[in-house]
């Protein structure tokens, strides 16, 4: 099979749908691997790195699309590419298309079989592919709204940890998933003091288990919510629905009456926000201000940290990637119930519910796409 791997377009996003060691594991299984040039320079994984890994380097997008049978990316494919996309190929990559009706709208048009990083399971009901930039997300979470405290960007001129004699800053958590968990165990570390909200007693005994007394823990309520933003200093939304449109917590009325020079990041962006008053940003214009509170809502946070996010990324797609190119798209979902999970559109059809009652939208379950894909 050939593999393109095309250099991502979306606003400061560096990252990389393979890096040179995940390409030569692909050669070793005998496939032909098509990166386009400067795909990688920006996180020294050079033209000649994709060479020596075995790699075809060509010069466009179009050559790419043009050529390959599976396609690697990273972020959604943005409205270009979605227009190079053709009825035979496979598209891996995150697509979080609850909220972006164009993009479903095209990729079904497109004809191709769609497949999300965000929405693959493993044996245990969990988002393997998601969870890497889960983890990246989340302490990056903390990083940006210390960022936004600091008077320069609107904040309220607060050192997250404090210093002796002057109150540490108030943080508060919701949502105890992947992102939450690191969050919390950054802001812990800066030695904030941390709120983590969650509807999981689960989720809440094992925060208590690993933070112990330096995490208050609560039940998750409209009212328990209401009570900790109004009190915090920095708001981290981390809340997921797989496949789904995140769910509105935080109203813009709530918002209005936070403190002065607060901050809030919502990390659930990506899937519309948790936060009423939460657009999507980019690296080039971060931060906005609603009501004197600092919003950060990049939709690409792990872009920041390119490197990184690209090998840690790398360590979950591969084995899928493997498995794609080795079987085919039919064979590989077919055999893998957890691959077939994130098939999202295939064949002109919708084939994630969820994304179909975000939508109001028509759309069949992903056992009835594959059967699409004979």
């Amino acid at each position: 099979m050939i593999i393109g791997i095309p250099k991502e377009i979306k606003n400061h996003e560096y990252r990389v749908g393979m890096a040179p060691e995940a390409v030569h594991e692909l050669v070793v299984h005998g496939h032909q691997v098509m990166v386009q040039t400067q795909a990688g320079t920006a996180i020294d994984f050079t033209d000649e790195h994709y060479r020596t890994a075995g790699a075809t380097i060509v010069e466009s997008a179009e050559e790419v699309f043009a050529n390959a049978g599976l396609v690697v990316k990273v972020k959604e494919p943005q409205a270009e590419e979605r227009a190079l996309l053709r009825p035979e190929q496979t598209l891996f990559t995150y697509l979080h298309l609850a909220p972006d009706v164009p993009q479903t709208v095209e990729l079904m048009e497109s004809g191709a079989t769609c497949i999300a990083y965000e929405t693959v399971t493993d044996a245990n009901g969990r988002l393997p592919l998601l969870a890497p930039m889960s983890e990246v997300a989340g302490r990056m979470s903390i990083q940006a709204g210390a960022h936004c405290l600091e008077i320069s960007h609107g904040g309220r001129g607060l050192l997250l940890g404090g210093v002796p004699g002057v109150p540490a800053a108030k943080v508060v958590v919701i949502g105890g998933g992947v992102v939450g968990f690191n969050a919390t165990q950054m802001a812990v570390g800066m030695g904030a003091q941390v709120v983590v909200l969650d509807r999981s007693q689960d989720v809440l005994r094992h925060f208590d288990a690993i933070f112990g007394n330096r995490v208050q823990t609560l039940f998750s309520t409209a009212k328990t919510i209401e009570a900790a933003v109004l009190e915090a200093d920095l708001v981290v939304g981390s809340v997921l629905i797989p496949g789904a449109a995140a769910p509105k917590l935080v109203s813009a009325e709530l918002v209005s009456r936070m403190r002065q020079g607060a901050a809030v990041v919502d990390v659930a962006i990506d899937q519309g926000g948790c936060f009423e008053t939460a657009k999507p940003t980019t690296h080039a214009e971060p931060t906005y201000v609603v009501d004197g509170v600092v919003h950060y809502c990049v939709a690409n946070m792990p872009g920041a940290v390119a490197r990184t996010s690209t090998l840690a990324l790398n360590n979950a797609t591969l084995p899928y990637i493997v498995q794609l190119a080795d079987k085919g798209p039919q064979k590989a979902l077919a055999d893998n119930p957890h691959l077939l999970e994130g098939l999202n559109v295939a064949r002109g059809k919708l084939t994630c519910p969820m994304v179909g009652v975000a939508q109001q939208r028509e759309s069949i379950t992903a056992q009835e796409g594959l059967a699409l894909l004979r």
